[in-house]
């Protein structure tokens, strides 16, 4: 079964998709203006003309076929805190971009496919899929819109957070999602809004005796606004303002507390880049979250987020990443948690064809309406091979530690797994 990766150092992972990057957001044409910040280049955001994918033609689009295989070993698929129990899985993941060619406007979609067999436990076997598209309309110079659409088909990873521990299969759930964005940029005043909701519906499951495990009260509407006005200072400088308003509408099941809240966020920040050394987006706030259920008490403090990077050289990259936020879970009687997460990264071009890479994240949950604190330290290391355009091939090792405190404690386990993968493109 698939692990969870924490979400702030997911982008540093699979070199090979790089050449689908976007595919599920509106892909925007850089400009010069004073909000590009391009001096500083990541190690894994370079071109590398000699290594990748050109893509192949059809009429006004290019399609970016990709083929991976991979073989996992884990040596806890269940995230049990005893007797664990270690198993390998097979996985097949086809996917395939398609972007349009025009000088303006711009259209884009995706298909993938996960297709994972565990020889030595098959009810952890799955098969999940995602698909989606996006277009940019391009109104006037500096002025767009966008509009995405996702859907998709998955399965829990034993190892997300707040999954029930309780079931004999891995959770299954759908989910959709669209986006409809704006943007008017006019000189040093760029001005954002956008409109984004999600839904997600998960499937029942059964434990070890028959009986059910209900996941009705985890089925979710969320609504989020976010409107942001940003004044470049200089070329190389801008500071903003950020609100954010969201609307969590949760299945009402009678034998549980009602998770439905309303939450609001205002960030002040600024990004930037020191010449070519150090590129950053930094923004802190308030944030509130009020819930409909008079159980749980609101939650109002300290909110924001940020992301820097440093080039000590062309080679190397290093990123440090935090978020302060309050996530949804599927603990049994929380109505989320407030969540603060740390990630820190390197990635090396040791070869014009292979890249390393480093990263260590530390995720603290605190949950709302529950005496129980889950502290997640993981830690990885990947190397990423290209041979030529076509093929490449992948070792990404990962350890993963979670401990839980409170008079309600969740699991606490260890889990150590690696990937070794080909990949084909065409």
């Amino acid at each position: 079964m698939r692990r969870a990766v924490p979400p702030a150092v997911a982008a540093s992972l699979g070199l090979f998709a790089a050449d689908q990057a976007g595919a599920q957001t509106a892909v925007e044409t850089p400009v010069a203006d004073p909000f590009f910040r391009q001096r500083g280049q990541a190690v894994r955001d370079r071109p590398q003309p000699a290594y990748d994918a050109v893509g192949l033609k059809v009429g006004g689009f290019t399609l970016w076929p990709r083929l991976q295989s991979a073989a996992v070993f884990d040596d806890n698929v269940f995230a049990a805190p005893t007797a664990p129990r270690a198993a390998t899985t097979l996985r097949l993941t086809p996917d395939v971009t398609a972007r349009s060619d025009w000088g303006r406007h711009q259209i884009q979609g995706y298909v993938r496919l996960d297709f994972d067999r565990n020889l030595n436990v098959s009810r952890e076997s799955a098969t999940d899929w995602r698909l989606g598209g996006a277009g940019r309309l391009d109104i006037a110079q500096g002025a767009h819109l966008t509009l995405a659409l996702d859907l998709e088909h998955g399965h829990e990873a034993r190892t997300a957070v707040g999954t029930d521990p309780l079931t004999v299969r891995p959770v299954a759930f759908d989910g959709v999602s669209a986006r409809l964005a704006g943007r008017r940029t006019r000189g040093r005043l760029r001005l954002d809004a956008s409109a984004e909701v999600q839904r997600r519906d998960y499937d029942d499951g059964a434990d070890a005796a028959g009986a059910l495990v209900k996941q009705d009260d985890r089925d979710r509407t969320t609504l989020t606004l976010t409107g942001r006005a940003a004044y470049a200072l200089s070329p190389a400088t801008a500071v903003y303002l950020q609100v954010a308003a969201d609307d969590r509408d949760y299945r009402r099941v009678p034998s549980r507390p009602d998770r439905t809240s309303t939450g609001r966020e205002t960030l002040t920040g600024v990004d930037f880049e020191l010449g070519g050394l150090i590129r950053g987006d930094i923004a802190l706030g308030h944030r509130r979250q009020t819930f409909d259920d008079p159980r749980f008490a609101d939650l109002d403090g300290l909110g924001g987020r940020g992301r820097v990077s440093w080039f000590p050289t062309a080679l190397t990259t290093v990123s440090v990443a935090a978020e302060r936020a309050v996530a949804d879970t599927g603990v049994v009687g929380a109505a989320g948690a407030r969540r603060t997460d740390l990630c820190f990264s390197v990635d090396h071009e040791l070869l014009r064809n292979l890249i390393l890479s480093g990263r260590t994240a530390h995720v603290e949950d605190a949950y709302i309406g529950r005496d129980r604190t889950d502290r997640r330290f993981s830690a990885g290391l990947t190397a990423d091979y290209r041979l030529n355009r076509r093929q490449g091939l992948t070792a990404d090792l990962n350890w993963i530690d979670q401990a839980s405190v409170g008079a309600a404690p969740g699991p606490r386990y260890r889990a150590l797994w690696l990937i070794l993968a080909a990949v084909a493109r065409f």
